[in-house]
C-alpha cells in the first residue's frame, strides 16, 4: 500500500482524499454520486489497498463499488472517529483528512462489513419491524378513537381478535359519520398491515434454516423463530465479538456510566447501538410479561427481575448492570459465544453460513 485513501460521504456526493505515503502529497477530488462514480475516481489504485468510508446512511453501495475497483473497505465508526479526531472546526475537507491521519497512525476505528447477501436478508427482519411498527401505531390510533367518543371493547379478551372485532365493528357504526368513515379506513389498512406482515414472516421462515444455535436461542424466554432469526442476522459472525460484554454493548442492553469517587451512576441506554438487536431483546423480555395470565402474577414477574438484579444506587431504569446485563450472559451460557449464530438459505442458493 503506497497511499491513503478515504471518503467523506454524503447524500449526493462523496470527497475523496488521496494521500502519498511516502511523500505526505494529498489530493482531494468531489466525486458525484451515481453508479460507478465511485469506482471510476479509484482506478489506478493499486490493489488491495484500504479505503476509509463512514458508516453513514449510504454505505451499502459505496463499499461494493470500492470492491469492485479491487480495494479494501474500512468501515469507520462515525462517531468514535470524530472524537479521536479531536477538531474545534469541521469541515468536509477537515473530515477526510481526519480519516486518513487516523489511518496513518493505526487508530482508525473501524467495524465489521457485513456480506452482501447478509445484508440483503437483515431487509426481510428490518422491513418487517417498520410494518409491525406502522400497525401498533394504527392500533393506537383506533383505540384513541373509540376512547375519545366513550367506545370500547370489553366483551374480548383481545380487541383485535375475532370476537373483539365484531364488537369493534358495531361501536365504529355508532360513531359521527366522518370519523366512522375514517376509522373504517384505519381498520382496512391495518388489515393489509396483517397481509404484509404475514407474507414476509412466511418468507423469512422458508429462507430460515433453524440450525442448533438458534435453537439455543429459542431456549430463551420469549424468542421464537422470528426473534431468533433477527438476532442471528443482526449479529452476524459471533466470533466477532470477543465477550459478552462486547455482545451486550453492541446490542444496547448497556446503560451509561457515570462514576467518580465513592458515586456511581448509571443513566439512559446507549443510542449509538444496533436498535434492531436492541429491539429483538426488549421484545424478548417483554413477552413473559405480556403473557402473564393475570395482573398479579404479571406484578410478580416484574418484582422478581428487579430483585433478581438487585440494588443499584441512582439507577432510574432498572435496566441490566454494566458489562453485559442477563440477556447476553444466557446467550453465551447456552453455547451461542464463539460459533455461528445460524445459518441462512439465500435464494436458491447453497446457503450463508454465518459460522466462522
Amino acid at each position: 500500500m503506497n497511499e491513503y485513501i478515504a471518503l467523506d460521504s454524503h447524500v449526493h456526493y462523496s470527497l475523496l482524499e488521496r494521500e502519498d505515503r511516502r511523500t505526505g502529497r494529498v489530493h482531494q477530488e468531489r466525486v458525484e454520486h451515481e453508479p460507478g462514480a465511485i469506482r471510476a475516481s479509484l482506478r489506478g489504485c493499486r490493489p488491495g489497498t484500504a479505503v476509509a468510508v463512514e458508516a453513514t446512511g449510504n454505505w451499502y453501495w459505496i463499499v461494493e463499488e470500492i470492491e469492485q475497483a479491487g480495494l479494501r473497505p474500512q468501515l469507520v465508526h462515525p462517531r468514535k472517529a470524530k472524537l479521536m479526531m479531536g477538531m474545534i472546526n469541521k469541515t468536509d475537507k477537515l473530515d477526510v483528512h481526519g480519516l486518513n491521519r487516523l489511518q496513518r497512525n493505526g487508530t482508525l476505528p473501524t467495524v465489521w462489513i457485513p456480506p452482501a447477501p447478509l445484508r440483503d436478508l437483515r431487509e426481510l427482519t428490518r422491513g418487517r419491524l417498520v410494518l409491525v411498527q406502522q400497525r401498533t401505531r394504527l392500533k393506537n390510533r383506533v383505540t384513541s378513537t373509540l376512547r375519545k367518543h366513550g367506545r370500547g371493547v370489553v366483551g374480548a379478551a383481545d380487541p383485535w381478535g375475532r370476537k373483539g372485532r365484531q364488537e369493534m365493528e358495531r361501536n365504529v357504526a355508532t360513531l359521527p359519520p366522518e370519523t366512522a368513515w375514517v376509522t373504517r379506513l384505519l381498520v382496512e389498512q391495518l388489515d393489509l398491515l396483517d397481509r404484509h406482515i404475514r407474507a414476509q414472516e412466511t418468507r423469512l421462515k422458508a429462507l430460515v434454516e433453524v440450525t442448533p444455535s438458534m435453537e439455543r436461542l429459542m431456549t430463551l424466554p420469549g424468542v421464537g423463530v422470528i426473534l431468533a432469526a433477527t438476532i442471528a442476522l443482526e449479529v452476524g459472525r459471533i466470533d466477532r465479538f470477543a465477550t459478552a460484554e462486547r455482545l451486550a454493548s453492541y446490542a444496547g442492553t448497556t446503560p451509561r456510566v457515570r462514576s467518580s469517587g465513592d458515586k456511581t451512576r448509571y443513566g439512559r441506554l446507549r443510542s449509538d447501538v444496533n436498535r434492531y438487536l436492541k429491539w429483538a431483546f426488549a421484545e424478548a423480555a417483554n413477552s413473559p410479561v405480556r403473557a402473564a395470565v393475570s395482573p398479579t402474577a404479571r406484578e410478580s414477574l416484574v418484582r422478581a427481575a428487579a430483585a433478581a438484579e438487585g440494588t443499584r444506587q441512582g439507577h432510574r431504569g432498572g435496566g441490566p448492570p454494566p458489562g453485559g446485563g442477563d440477556v447476553p450472559r444466557v446467550a453465551t451460557g447456552n453455547g451461542v459465544s464463539g460459533s455461528g449464530v445460524g445459518s441462512i438459505r439465500g435464494r436458491g442458493e447453497r446457503g450463508v453460513v454465518m459460522s466462522p
